[in-house]
């Protein structure tokens, strides 16, 4: 091989890898799966009104307050199918615990419909958001528990340097993550991944190249401008923010402080069966309710599955 032959192919190698990730970006996406996920935001005219406490970059950041006397109190963080968690919150007011239902940047009232500046930035908002709360409530214990995507969320939480801002954790058909054995393959049904894009985002951002990651890499089965998914779109920024870290059993050790775990046993996007033995391989405290007969949406849109969630965060307070 001569040197003029070394020259070009040295040259040649990093243009085409540029030239594919380029293509892969600009024409990786697909089609959005069909509108077939049920409306999961309640009567607006039941919902108490939307208030806002401000981040630390001025955003406000969008709640619905359900208070209740004494000194236990439930943060809620919804899922990617809507912004309501109103039948949980009502089902904590009726036990006596007051809750805070946060519309989490990129939903709902809060920031930019489908995107976030920097990932990480919804653990700040968080941290934020938890210390006004608790300046509200100095002597209440505060429970953190999330649904679905908010769920997978929750956990990562949980085994972060944040996981001492609460005193109980409850994850409520948590998503943990695409290869988990949790995961049921045909849950693509609602959600659509655009996978040369992520593919090529996820190379971008390992070698320090961050632009690009505004782009959407996710469709959901939603209506645009219904159930908080303005634009039914995620970016890839908010898409690996609102889960669990890429090491979900990591987040399991590393969590100290108590964690309950919700699912119904008909769940049509997670094995209801699977996570016992999932989560009980890592950390056999962790106590793990499986609610016969009911679906993935039923845990917070139903009165059984919210009395089950609620049930769990209370014994989760106690402790």
């Amino acid at each position: 091989m001569t040197r003029r032959t070394i020259a070009v192919t040295v040259i040649a190698i990093p243009v085409l890898v540029i030239a594919l990730l380029a293509a892969m970006i600009v024409f990786g996406t697909a089609a959005p799966p069909r509108v077939t996920a049920p409306s999961v935001q309640s009567d607006p005219g039941a919902l108490p009104p939307l208030e806002t406490l401000p981040a630390r970059d001025g955003t406000p950041l969008a709640y619905r307050a359900y208070p209740a006397a004494g000194n236990r109190l439930a943060i809620l963080v919804h899922g990617s199918a809507g912004t309501s968690m109103h039948a949980v919150a009502k089902a904590l007011q009726a036990a006596g615990v007051g809750s805070y239902a946060l519309d989490v940047r990129g939903h709902g009232g809060t920031g930019t419909a489908g995107d976030i500046a920097y990932v990480g930035q919804l653990d700040d908002d968080l941290a934020d958001f938890a210390s006004q709360i608790r300046r509200r409530h100095p002597a209440a214990k505060v429970a953190l528990a999330g649904f679905s995507s908010g769920g997978g969320f929750v956990l990562r939480v949980a085994g972060s340097a944040n996981g001492g801002l609460f005193d109980s954790y409850a994850l409520i058909s948590p998503y943990l993550g695409h290869r988990a054995p949790t995961q049921r393959p045909d849950a693509a049904e609602w959600i659509t991944p655009f996978v040369p894009r992520l593919i090529a985002l996820a190379v971008l951002e390992r070698i320090g190249v961050h632009a690009f990651e505004g782009l959407p890499v996710v469709a959901l089965a939603m209506v645009p401008g219904k159930d908080g998914a303005a634009n039914a779109t995620y970016s890839y920024r908010l898409a690996k923010n609102f889960t669990p870290s890429e090491d979900y059993r990591g987040d399991f050790r590393r969590a100290t402080k108590p964690i309950a775990v919700v699912v119904g046993g008909a769940d049509e996007v997670f094995f209801a069966d699977r996570f016992a033995p999932e989560i009980h391989a890592v950390r056999p405290d962790i106590t793990v309710l499986v609610v016969p007969g009911l679906g993935h949406f039923d845990m917070t849109t139903t009165a059984a599955g919210a009395l089950a969630v609620s049930e769990a965060i209370v014994q989760g307070l106690a402790l």
